[in-house]
């Protein structure tokens, strides 16, 4: 069996080309970006035809088949680190913080972010559900603050599917950062 690694290696990147544009298109699908999804869609296909067709042209050699296989998990990963990279749309964060609640918020307020404080109770007690709207690409800075302020926070991340009115509205429009000057007493104290 003789190994045509010219063959080999464009099926390789061909297929690692496809498969990243493939699971870009459909994190942008799903994240409603779909003026550009279609595009790389066509894309896509187009590349897609020429990789298959090559590994069909040379089925006799199983190294053609590994290379497209290996092409294949090579282009989800690429594209997941990409999709990463590019940290597209906005995360909510729940964050339940045991005492200093407030504290926490106004901090987190003086660094940009926009924070709704409400008070619950828990299994231990009083605690404090600051809800956190930020760009993902903020998502591990906001971690890593919440973190040092208060190392106790416990943290659920989503992903909202729509933003409508309140302070990101606004934000985004004129893209500034947004602080209190002057922030008031914990309105939970009288609670």
């Amino acid at each position: 069996m003789s190994f045509n690694w010219e063959i080999m290696i464009t099926i390789f990147l061909i297929n690692v080309v496809y498969v990243t544009l493939s699971t870009l298109r459909m994190m942008l699908t799903m994240k409603g970006y779909q003026s550009v999804a279609p595009f790389i869609a066509m894309i896509e296909v187009a590349i897609y035809v020429v990789g298959l067709g090559l590994v069909l042209d040379n089925l006799d050699n199983v190294m053609n088949i590994i290379a497209y296989a290996v092409g294949f998990g090579t282009g989800i990963y690429a594209g997941m680190k990409i999709e990463d990279k590019l940290a597209l749309g906005h995360i909510l964060v729940t964050t339940i913080v045991p005492e200093n609640g407030w504290d926490v918020a106004e901090e987190l307020r003086g660094e940009g972010f926009g924070v709704t404080i409400s008070q619950a109770y828990g299994r231990e007690g009083n605690r404090y559900v600051l809800e956190i709207l930020t760009p993902r690409s903020n998502e591990r800075a906001l971690y890593r603050l919440i973190h040092e302020i208060e190392p106790k926070a416990f943290m659920i991340s989503y992903e909202p599917r729509y933003i409508n009115g309140g302070f990101w509205t606004k934000r985004m429009k004129k893209n500034k950062k947004q602080v209190r000057t002057n922030p008031k007493k914990d309105p939970f104290e009288e609670i």
